[in-house]
Order: structure tokens, then sequence, then C-alpha cells
């Protein structure tokens, strides 16, 4: 799970942290995350680094692992997946499928995603490795909400063709519907998940996902004491942060920041930026206050590719540090002819 979280976001320092910032609501939770995931920046939190029982929240990394398998073609939505006696058994929430009747990866996906099905994780964990993580208690099992708010949004933004089964309110399988318990999902147009997770020592947790325009936010809710409170409170979150807080697009991906001085190569100099859309947040109506500095890596010596990082990109609201973004090679550099290598050999050596 560190490898993938590693991979799912680079982020900055909280917007919670500057001065004048917005003061988020009182959230009736043991543990809360609110992260803007089209930035990356969490907007501000309660005890977010605390150890909690995730529930079926864990159902998120067997999602995220099952369709990492689907895109590397081991598993297909058609294939149909044996039904062990342990998956049959399941404690807790089920989808009820039975080991003498076929079960497809599609049906699986839907009975963990809308139904939660604790039979249905444990068909695709050992479908995709052997596994059967469910989100019952058990000492080694355990998160924060900060992590799972990475893993959500990196399951958004990897995988948006599955995501999509994550707005679906009810799935009928075996001649039972059931209803997705993520009650936002009637109640805001704008929510279009994520995942519910109850046990008696966890409580109720939430983590809902809304998009309104182009900008996505994500809340965490841990240890509500009841079913409706964790849904008003994660609604509070996301309503906080979408009235308090701007969006703001400071380069677009491939669009040059800078021009770099290279190095024995066979051009002077390289355009750079950023490898993706850099989005950072911001308290509404303090966009124009906005500062960025560039730190390039010097010297830049040739051969150099293109998307090889060569700067770093420090913004900062009102003096206020805000967060580091790294600046690529929009452009490769060859090395270049003897001569130039020589004489700029020659040049830094003095310098």
């Amino acid at each position: 799970m560190s490898r993938i979280l590693a991979a799912c976001l680079a982020l900055p320092l909280s917007c919670a942290a500057l001065a004048g910032a917005p003061q988020p609501p009182p959230v009736t939770a043991r543990a809360w995350l609110l992260l803007d995931a089209t930035s990356g920046q969490p907007i501000a939190g309660g005890n977010p680094e605390e150890r909690i029982e995730p529930a079926s929240l864990t159902k998120l990394m067997t999602a995220y692992l099952a369709f990492a398998a689907l895109r590397g073609q081991s598993l297909a939505l058609g294939q149909t997946v044996p039904v062990s006696e342990r998956a049959w058994r399941a404690a807790g929430s089920r989808m009820f499928i039975e080991p003498r009747k076929p079960v497809t990866v599609q049906e699986l996906l839907r009975g963990m995603i809308v139904q939660s099905g604790n039979d249905a994780c444990i068909a695709l964990a050992e479908a995709v490795a052997g596994s059967e993580p469910t989100g019952l208690p058990d000492p080694g099992h355990y998160s924060t909400a900060s992590d799972l708010a990475l893993l959500a949004a990196a399951l958004i933004r990897d995988y948006p063709e599955h995501y999509k089964l994550y707005s679906e309110r009810e799935y009928r399988y075996n001649d039972i519907t059931q209803q997705n318990r993520n009650r936002l999902l009637w109640l805001d147009p704008n929510v279009d998940g994520v995942k519910t997770g109850h046990t008696e020592r966890a409580g109720y947790c939430l983590i809902a996902s809304a998009k309104r325009g182009a900008r996505r936010l994500v809340s965490v809710v841990i240890g509500s004491p009841s079913e409706r409170l964790r849904a008003r409170e994660s609604q509070k979150l996301l309503n906080f942060g979408f009235q308090s807080y701007d969006g703001v697009r400071l380069y677009q991906k491939g669009q040059a920041i800078s021009k770099l001085k290279v190095w024995k190569g066979s051009e002077r100099e390289l355009k750079a930026g950023v490898a993706t859309d850099l989005y950072v947040t911001v308290p509404k109506g303090s966009a124009d206050r906005l500062q960025a500095k560039l730190f390039s890596r010097q010297p830049l010596v040739a051969p150099l590719a293109a998307g090889e990082r060569v700067a770093t990109l420090r913004v900062s609201l009102e003096g206020e540090p805000l967060g580091e973004y790294p600046v690529v090679a929009l452009e490769s550099v060859a090395m270049a002819g003897i001569f130039r290598r020589i004489w700029d050999g020659a040049r830094l050596w003095f310098n």
C-alpha cells in the first residue's frame, strides 16, 4: 500500500496553516480530512494522521488493485471467478454469492462497491492475489484519514472508467436488491462516490467526493456516532471547501515557465514547465496575491531528456509557503560536440 500511496499525490502544505485562512466548521468525528483532489492540497483536518480502523473503507484498496489487474489484463470484466467457501461464508455485509453459481468480475465489483459485500471483496482479492482483506477488525489492520484521502483521490484519478461504479445507487444480485449506503448520492447531485464503512470499534465512516466544474474535493470522516451524522458532516465539509476556497490553475501542462541555461549541450537553453496542469487551492478571493519562484537545478549538463526534473517551483501566498512542485524539461537536449564540451567544462571549472 505504501508504494501506491507514494505515487498518489505530492502533498503541498495545508491551506489551513495560512494566516487568515477560513476556519472549518466543527466536525463530529474521531478523525477527518478535506482534500482538494484537483490540486492535491489538504484544506483542513482533525487528527488526520491518527491510526484508525478503516472498516469497509479497506475495499478502496481492493478496488484499486482489481482495477489495476483489469488494466494489466490479468483480469477481465466478463471473466468468471470461482467462489471459495471462505468467500461464501464471509461475515458482515454480503452480496450473497454462492459456490455453485457462476459470478463475473463485473458482478463482483458492483457487489463490493455498491453493496459493500465482504464476500465479493474476498472473491476478488483471491482472484487478484490470493489474500482476502474485508474491513473486519484485526490488530494489524489500520490506516489514517490522510492515507485514505490519498487512496480515494488516486483511484478517481487513475481509473475514471471504473470510478463511475461508485455513483450507482443500488444493485440487484441473486434476486436481492441492496442500496448504496452513501446517502449523499441522493442528497447532493455533485457527489459521485465514494465509500462507507462501519464497525462497532470504527464507528460510522464515509469517504465522499464531489465535483463542481473542473474542481473535485474528497472528504474523509472517521468515527461518527451515526449514519446520519457521517453524511451530514461530510456534506458540511464539502460545502465548506467549495464555498471558502478557490482552485487556481497556475500553469497548463506543457506551458513553458522559464528557459534554463544548459551546459555542454547542442542547445544553450531549454524550455521548462510542468508535466500536468498545476492547480493550487487558496482562500476565496486571494488568488491575485499568489507568488511563484523557480529554483533551477544547476548546473544543467547535457544530455537532458524531456520530462526530466530540472527545477522546483515554490509557491507562496502573501509570503507564506503554500507548496513545492516539480518542473521538468519540456524538450530534450543532446550532448554537444567535443569542442563545446571542452569549452563549457573549462567555464564550469572557473565558475
